[in-house]
């Protein structure tokens, strides 16, 4: 591929007969209107986003976006990459928002008091993206990192809202830490990313589980793995754009008109019809989010 075709949006793939949603997007780092991406996926039949929040103030952004737009939910959480720069600061600046100074547990306590409150307006459907990242935070940010998660946990419980798990190589600690804890009622593995053992004992728990454009990567056979044993009615689809755009684009930017193209690897996986995985990935979604 030239390097010029990395700045050159992938084409509109074929329409799907069955309209689905994306679970997982970010509209807010993606190039152009929210307008216009609404438009673009609804025009190949994805009709429906989550749009999730990982800061306070994506998470406002993800409230007053899914306010505005009927075809737009809301999560809300500080990432699990964010926890820490909230307690220790963040020299790199990193971040969005630059660099920041330690804040202590008080600046967590108090931007979780945020999250609680923007976790129970109508239009935000989930809590998350929360959990554990040990591919980014080092040894020293896993205190604030669990604890975050924690209380995470505890608002999507109180508020009767999805939790949405962001889980980066720290599968067994999740998992423990939802057994801890007691899981919400509902569980979305946003990006799932363990094997087909994992996939079985969220399935036995009743756990969503998402897959993103990765499951079309070459070296991503135990996401394949995992998909092919996970029960039909646990499955969902999203981009996390504008990360992970699914084979053949990519290296370009993800947007979630994109979800016809992973979906249609998904259903090669599953050996089902496109329009049966749709039909319940439809389904599943709205039964995950409550809408």
């Amino acid at each position: 591929m030239a390097p010029q075709d990395k700045n050159t949006p992938p084409p509109l793939p074929e329409p799907l007969r069955v309209a689905v949603a994306d679970s997982h997007t970010h509209l807010d780092m993606q190039e152009g209107t929210v307008d216009e991406a609404l438009a673009k996926a609804a025009s190949v039949g994805v009709t429906t986003v989550v749009q999730v929040g990982c800061d306070l103030a994506g998470s406002r952004w993800a409230a007053e976006t899914a306010a505005a737009h009927d075809s737009v939910h809301a999560t809300v959480a500080l990432h699990p990459n964010e926890a820490p720069r909230i307690v220790l600061g963040d020299p790199d600046g990193w971040s969005r928002q630059g660099a920041r100074e330690p804040g202590g547990d008080s600046a967590l306590d108090a931007a979780l008091a945020e999250i609680d409150k923007l976790a129970a307006l109508p239009q935000v459907r989930g809590v998350g993206e929360t959990g554990l990242d040990y591919f980014r935070t080092g040894p020293e940010g896993m205190a604030a990192q669990e604890a975050s998660f924690r209380a995470h946990i505890e608002i999507a419980k109180r508020h009767d809202k999805a939790l949405v798990i962001h889980d980066r190589e720290a599968h067994d600690d999740v998992l423990r830490i939802l057994r801890e804890e007691g899981a919400p009622e509902r569980v979305v593995f946003h990006c799932y990313s363990g094997d087909a053992e994992m996939a079985q004992i969220c399935a036995a728990a009743g756990y969503f589980m998402s897959f993103a454009g990765n499951v079309t990567f070459k070296n991503a056979q135990h996401l394949r793995d995992a998909l092919a044993v996970a029960p039909p009615e646990l499955v969902l689809v999203e981009t996390d754009a504008p990360f992970l755009t699914p084979a053949p684009y990519r290296g370009r930017a993800n947007a979630p008109y994109l979800i016809p193209v992973t979906l249609r690897a998904m259903a090669e996986v599953t050996a089902v019809t496109e329009d049966a995985l749709a039909t319940a990935i439809a389904a599943n979604t709205a039964r995950a989010f409550g809408y």
